[in-house]
């Protein structure tokens, strides 16, 4: 199909819009620095669906809005940066999984299908998790409790939003997969 790249990016178009949309249902916890990422989903689904490549672009250009839209929390230039472009390209990580899945799922090999989804889910999140961590160091170690290391701190906060992270995205990408598996599936690849 000669339009392939076109219309991955505008999937990638509408997927950035959905992540950024995501952002405004309403999941306050009592702590800010905790976050669940319904974008992640979507995500998710295309990172599988088109690749690591394409993944990080939509990733870079959903932390892009965030910062358009007013939805970031802004410290600093360096800290915004890491934070939202740089972080949430990492969110599309997963789809250095795109292959394996995409192989497994026109073979018809369920437990590789499950594997790829799993790894993926645990992989993106993870991997953003890396730089907010950083951030969290270097830019948000100051409002760690008194006497608490900002590793620590950084540690436990961040790691807290990637483990939830990880799990919802498992979860859902799992249920995605059995109930609406031809959503990963692009359309010039449903042919072969």
């Amino acid at each position: 199909m000669k339009n392939t790249k076109l219309i991955t990016m505008i999937e990638g178009a509408i997927i950035a819009g959905v992540c950024a949309a995501l952002s405004y249902v309403p999941l306050n916890t009592a702590n800010a620095a905790f976050d669940i990422s319904l974008g992640l989903i979507p995500l998710g689904v295309y990172a599988l669906r088109r690749g690591l490549l394409p993944g990080m672009a939509v990733g870079f250009v959903w932390g892009l809005l965030l910062i358009v839209l007013g939805r970031a929390y802004f410290l600093t230039i360096p800290q915004i940066i890491l934070e939202y472009p740089l972080a949430f390209a990492f969110g599309g990580f997963g789809g250095i999984l795109s292959g394996r899945f995409q192989s497994a799922v026109s073979d018809g090999r369920t437990k590789a299908v499950v594997l790829s989804v799993v790894f993926a889910g645990i992989l993106a999140p993870v991997t953003r998790w890396f730089f907010h961590f950083w951030a969290g160091v270097i830019f948000w170690g100051t409002y760690a409790p008194e006497g608490m290391s900002p590793y620590l701190y950084s540690f436990i906060m961040n790691g807290a939003s990637a483990a939830a992270n990880a799990v919802m995205l498992v979860v859902v990408l799992l249920i995605l997969v059995r109930t609406a598996r031809i959503i990963f599936v692009p359309k010039d690849r449903l042919a072969a």
